[in-house]
């Protein structure tokens, strides 16, 4: 019995310090990337930080309209991927926020974190990361070219930059807001493949 608890104990220490070592590299690198207000800089990123849900939205409303004017089924079914994918990945990611309940970095560490764009309820994972993650990977399975890859992960990994950038999200929220994007993508581009099969 006091070697179960022994071990309870020391396994309790361990997780307690690995949680606080990651928490410190977690502060240490958003530090880096988020800098004091700079207006020049500053505009571009909250551009691209806001531009997520309009791009976001117009992805699979642009594929359906070009699909149906052309009569072409296939990107008519790539559009209604895109648009599941992103309202699954929202999805999740809002249930995630409410179940961590994560406070923003810049409450938590008012003194080190420039704020510098409004940032919503809580903080893990990033929706803006998650949706530009999951618009990305719907296009790039979409349309499997290196000329749409590229642009598409340069513009999410922008959207990513942005966010820690601005102040309003540590590198772990980030982190699973590009994990929940591509799994939502790759999940629901998965499901469509086995019901084509059927």
């Amino acid at each position: 019995m006091k070697q179960q608890k022994l071990f309870f104990l020391s396994l309790c220490f361990l997780l307690c310090t690995l949680f606080s070592s990651a928490q410190n590299i977690d502060i240490k690198w958003l530090d880096k990337i988020n800098s004091p207000v700079n207006s020049s800089y500053d505009k571009p990123w909250k551009l691209i930080s806001n531009s997520v849900v309009p791009i976001s939205l117009a992805t699979p409303i642009t594929l359906f309209t070009v699909g149906l004017a052309t009569h072409d089924k296939e990107l008519r079914t790539k559009s209604y991927e895109a648009g599941v994918s992103f309202l699954l990945a929202t999805a999740l990611s809002s249930s995630l926020k409410i179940a961590f309940k994560r406070p923003r970095p810049f409450t938590t560490y008012p003194d080190i974190i420039t704020k510098k764009s409004d940032g919503g309820s809580y903080s893990f994972p990033s929706g803006h990361t998650t949706a530009a993650f999951a618009t990305a990977t719907s296009l790039t399975l979409a349309f499997p070219k290196w000329y749409v890859a590229v642009p598409a992960y340069t513009y999410a990994a922008a959207v990513a930059y942005s966010r820690m950038y601005l102040g309003v999200h540590y590198p772990s929220d980030v982190l699973g807001g590009m994990i929940i994007g591509i799994g939502s993508s790759l999940l629901v581009f998965q499901v469509q493949k086995w019901m084509d099969k059927k």
